[in-house]
């Protein structure tokens, strides 16, 4: 399976409470979460419903996963619409020391070589398998080489605080843009292919 992940982020790069601020945020200082609800127009929402929908098979970090379980998972009215359609009748994998016994139904929880269970997951077929949030997981897929594209979904808003996608010290990757689209509201979605290491110049 293709390996995709899907984030949304800021103009400064920030993936933390995009739907809001947790109490665990609140308690490490972060409180300006929900800077991604209302963003972006109805080609925006339609795009990313139907990004859920297409997917084989989905990708979780443990905190990603409780919050969409408490959400799509657990509430009735969410369950049907179609990202908790998606969300409830597709394999979801999650990469966690922790989780033990998931309620969530097509739960599996990936054992302590994440590696080889990513790229056995990989390995068993076609289609695509989504990892959406997670930015902890997407760096670390990201330094493993397992990452096959990013799809970015940038809000137009300047946070100044606030965990990052990609870490103040990783990997270096080029990275080839195949789509790009903008919507009426300034939302950005762009996708990419890692394409090996960048070309340096000097002076």
């Amino acid at each position: 399976m293709k390996l995709k992940t899907i984030t949304q982020l800021t103009l400064d790069g920030v993936t933390q409470g995009n739907g809001g601020s947790t109490e665990e945020d609140r308690t490490g200082g972060f409180e300006r979460g929900g800077w991604a609800r209302g963003a972006g127009d109805d080609t925006t929402r339609d795009h990313i419903a139907a990004t859920f929908e297409r997917a084989d098979a989905f990708l979780f970090g443990r905190r990603t996963y409780d919050i969409l379980f408490e959400f799509w998972g657990a509430m009735e009215d969410l369950k049907r619409h179609p990202i908790g359609v998606a969300l409830n009748s597709k394999p979801k994998y999650v990469a966690s020391r922790t989780l033990t016994g998931p309620e969530w139904e097509n739960t599996r929880v990936l054992g302590d070589d994440l590696f080889a269970a990513v790229t056995e997951l990989k390995a068993s077929g076609d289609g695509e398998l989504q990892v959406h949030g997670s930015s902890r997981l997407v760096q670390w897929l990201l330094d493993k080489d397992l990452v096959d594209e990013m799809e970015l979904i940038v809000i137009p808003v300047v946070l100044g605080q606030g965990a990052r996608l990609f870490a103040d010290s990783g990997r270096d990757i080029a990275m080839n843009l195949v789509d790009s689209r903008s919507d009426s509201k300034g939302v950005m979605i762009q996708t990419y292919r890692p394409a090996g290491r960048p070309d340096y110049a000097s002076f």
